[in-house]
């Protein structure tokens, strides 16, 4: 259980933290694999304005440094992560959301 009062970062890092323990267990190859790479491309929660369609932004958190393509981040409205790709705007959402992890695996 993540406590209520930890900080939205911290909320994040503790979701982040459960899915890689969780893959790490796993007896799934991929998966483990998948986590050793977002492990290493995962960064500290930051504050970043994601694009959406339609011209509509939101602020989430950016949790993975972006490979110049793409980047994970998490809406805290909707409480999942996202794939976004960089644009010349910043990062664009592109409809791919859930785990981060499966967002992270699906490029």
């Amino acid at each position: 259980m993540i406590e209520p009062d930890l900080s939205i970062a911290e909320r994040i890092d503790a979701l982040l933290d459960a899915e890689i323990a969780e893959a790490m267990q796993s007896h799934d190859r991929v998966f483990r694999r998948t986590a050793a790479a977002f492990t290493k491309a995962r960064r500290e929660p930051r504050e970043v304005t994601v694009n959406f369609s339609g011209g509509i932004t939101q602020r989430c958190w950016s949790v993975s440094r972006g490979d110049g393509t793409y980047r994970v981040v998490f809406l805290p409205t909707a409480g999942y992560f996202s794939l976004c790709v960089e644009s010349d705007f910043g990062p664009l959402d592109i409809g791919v959301h859930g785990p981060a992890l499966g967002c992270f695996g699906s490029v």
